[in-house]
């Protein structure tokens, strides 16, 4: 990766008439902002359908793609849609945050409606498409089949026949629910066409899409439906341990996350199979893939299934090199960016330097006191080439709610690494943001709320919380000619445009 930078900003967080970002003519006119603004990268979070608590990181499958960011606009040009069914949608809601609930209840019945009016199958591009995704479609769209007949319940509340894919049961439900499955499939056709598009404007106007996958799958998932074979199950194929973190200065109970952790000896017995054709699949969608928790390939996390918090976990040993060599084998060089934040260990380090990917460096966790020793590789002058520098990410709060809730003696830190002598908060956003530019990374990756000196009400994800995240959207009107010419600027000035 070349001396560049790019803009950290969800494909759903873009402006829009349909209660949220998509696929539409706005992405487009964002595209031609980061080129406007000499950029290199947009980065997005993971594109996958989201289930309870809207996390993109818990999706109901790591392949398919999120039917809420169609853009009804182009269904409306096809003729699928008429102007006042997408009326409908517009609503009025608030047009910098998203109502997921009114999402849930009312964009189904819109994409259905398309559906029924659709003549996709037979065409040469369908067969292509249902050829390319034979690997993955059928399950997904016959778990979502199940999900709507079970009434969205999670998948280890459906009754057994179903939930252990008894082939007696699978073939009923495969008749019972054919036309559902048939939407189900429509739905990932356009989803698919709708995103190579934009992706190939992009492309074609010199913007790479870094695309973001968790390195885990939902335990609610048709990856987990389809491949049970592939985790850690109990002899009665229950899942017998989930990922999660130990407890640290950042939370005293850790972080349990709920996934199911994958049976490596079993994963390498199939050549690493899923995971190439997961990589694969990435491939098509993205230009760059970053991994996230990708010390989880050096040594996993591992909590008793059922426990409260992540006090009894234990740590056991990952793939490491091997994955890699086997994806590398199957499908040549991929462009990876290993995100190794938090507790890293010198084993984790030798990883990622055999790979030869470039890691992760946030500016914010420099100036956290409470990790005394760990804080020193986020500095600047640590840094070497191979990494991509962010003053935040998803997770972490913009740089100046940030500002306002570190403790006085960081805040002073920070001011005094930087040489910021007033109160003005806009000033040490500036000059952070500076300094990741000035920095030898790299690439440089700037969170769109950063650029804006937006406080934690424009944060994306709280983790460990729900209710709250994964809500904010940009407004049109925040995207002027001005950010785009400082944006320029900078991007100039340090050597990345």
């Amino acid at each position: 990766m070349d001396r560049s930078s790019g803009i950290l900003m969800p494909v759903f967080s873009l402006p829009g008439r349909y209660g949220i970002g998509s696929f539409s003519e706005e992405a487009y006119r964002f595209v031609d902002f980061l080129k406007r603004a000499g950029q290199s990268y947009w980065q997005i979070l993971p594109l996958g359908p989201t289930g309870y608590g809207d996390s993109p990181y818990q999706s109901f499958s790591t392949f398919a793609g999120n039917p809420y960011l169609i853009s009804l606009e182009k269904l409306l040009r096809d003729g699928l849609l008429t102007e006042e069914e997408c009326a409908q949608a517009a609503g009025s809601g608030d047009p910098s945050s998203i109502d997921y609930g009114r999402l849930y209840r009312e964009r189904a019945s819109l994409l259905r409606k398309a559906f029924d009016r659709s003549s996709h199958e037979g065409t040469p591009a369908y067969e292509q498409f249902l050829s390319d995704n034979a690997f993955w479609l059928e399950d997904y769209a016959l778990f979502m089949a199940c999900k709507e007949m079970y009434g969205g319940r999670s998948l280890s509340e459906w009754e057994p026949a179903v939930r252990d894919r008894e082939p007696a049961a699978m073939a009923a439900l495969r008749t019972e629910y054919a036309e559902a499955i048939r939407y189900h499939t429509w739905v990932q056709y356009v989803f698919d066409a709708q995103w190579k598009t934009l992706k190939k404007y992009a492309n074609e106007v010199g913007i790479r899409i870094i695309g973001d996958i968790p390195i885990y799958v939902s335990a609610d998932s048709a990856d987990f439906w389809a491949h049970k074979e592939l985790f850690l199950l109990d002899e009665r194929g229950r899942i017998r341990m989930v990922a999660g973190v130990p407890p640290d200065g950042f939370s005293a109970d850790g972080q349990m996350w709920g996934n199911p952790l994958y049976d490596w000896d079993k994963q390498a017995e199939s050549g690493y199979d899923w995971w190439i054709r997961r990589i694969a699949k990435c491939r098509e969608l993205y230009d760059v893939i970053r991994i996230d928790h990708f010390r989880g390939f050096d040594e996993f996390f591992a909590i008793p299934f059922g426990d409260a918090n992540a006090a009894r976990g234990h740590w056991e040993k990952g793939p490491g090199l091997a994955l890699f060599r086997a994806i590398e084998a199957a499908l040549g060089k991929t462009e990876i960016i290993a995100e190794d934040l938090g507790y890293v260990t010198d084993t984790v380090r030798q990883l990622v330097r055999d790979t030869g990917f470039p890691n992760m460096k946030v500016l914010e966790f420099a100036f956290d006191s409470r990790d005394s020793t760990g804080r020193m590789e986020y500095l600047p002058y640590r840094f070497g080439h191979n990494c991509v520098v962010y003053t935040g990410t998803h997770d972490n709060e913009t740089l100046r709610g940030w500002m306002d809730s570190i403790l006085p003696e960081e805040l002073a830190e920070a001011r005094a690494y930087l040489a910021v002598m007033t109160d003005d908060p806009a000033e040490l956003v500036d000059k952070m943001i500076r300094m990741a530019h000035s920095s030898a990374a790299d690439v440089c990756i700037i969170p769109l709320q950063d650029y804006l000196c937006l406080d934690n009400s424009a944060r994306i994800n709280r983790p460990s919380t729900q209710g709250q995240n994964w809500q904010w959207r940009v407004t049109e009107e925040a995207l002027t000619p001005a950010l785009c010419e400082r944006i320029l600027g900078l991007s100039q000035l340090y050597g990345r445009s």
